[in-house]
């Protein structure tokens, strides 16, 4: 199966994807920290309470007081609010510390020495900061969170290995050669491939029976798999 038909049969499913809450990098930072372990809708409605309450620029969050941004944090999930105001801040910090050019320009740089500028901020991680690049347009490659890591798996693109970050890199070089050729459309398969594992291909009690891609799908045509237990 070709990933080119895979996004055919989700966009098919799913509809077109929303446009991302940003192209630029720093806001797409503040998206990641805003919230945690909640619904989209909950962590659109942090980030706009920061854009009204407080703005999106560095400089704005370094003015705002300390328990504001802790309110904020607050409507995107009680898990460590206090820990996400200080890394907003904390951002911000880091953000106003690039030379010429600002964060934008260090996007610029090759894809390697990119990952690791945004790796400095708080919460962003290898896949977070592959999709920063691509919605900011800045690099054209296919994001995976851990739901679109665990779709592209299960239709046999790759296999896991030891740990997460094996497992992400590995996919990412079994689809290196099937990336879409603009880098929306990228920023598009990573959000269709997202909600496919939520929806549909969820880690527990997948849904196969509704799933488009189940015929040509290895996993989920697999009768073992299939008279899995729920939560198996």
């Amino acid at each position: 199966m070709l990933l080119t038909a895979v996004l055919r049969s989700l966009r098919a499913l799913y509809g077109k994807p929303p446009r991302p809450i940003s192209t630029d990098p720093f806001r797409l930072i503040l998206w990641e920290q805003v919230a945690y372990l909640v619904p989209d809708t909950r962590r659109r409605a942090a980030y706009i309470a920061l854009r009204t309450r407080i703005g999106l620029t560095p400089a704005a969050i370094l003015d705002a007081p300390p328990a504001a941004l802790l309110a904020i944090t607050r409507l995107g999930g009680s898990i460590a609010a206090p820990e996400r105001a200080d890394r907003l801040r904390r951002s911000a910090e880091l953000a106003q510390k690039q030379g010429p050019g600002g964060l934008r320009a260090a996007l610029q740089l090759p894809i390697s020495e990119a990952r690791r500028v945004l790796a400095k901020f708080p919460m962003i991680g290898e896949p977070g900061a592959d999709k920063i690049l691509v919605f900011a347009k800045a690099a054209r490659l296919i994001p995976l969170d851990s739901n679109g890591l665990r779709v592209v798996q299960r239709l046999g693109f790759a296999t896991e290995a030891r740990d997460y970050r094996g497992s992400y890199r590995r996919a990412q070089a079994a689809l290196e050669s099937q990336v879409p050729k603009t880098m929306a459309a990228c920023g598009e398969a990573y959000q269709l491939l997202r909600q496919h594992g939520q929806d549909l291909c969820r880690r527990t009690a997948p849904l196969c029976s509704r799933c488009p891609l189940r015929s040509g799908c290895p996993t989920g045509s697999s009768e073992a798999f299939r008279s899995r237990p729920a939560g198996a």
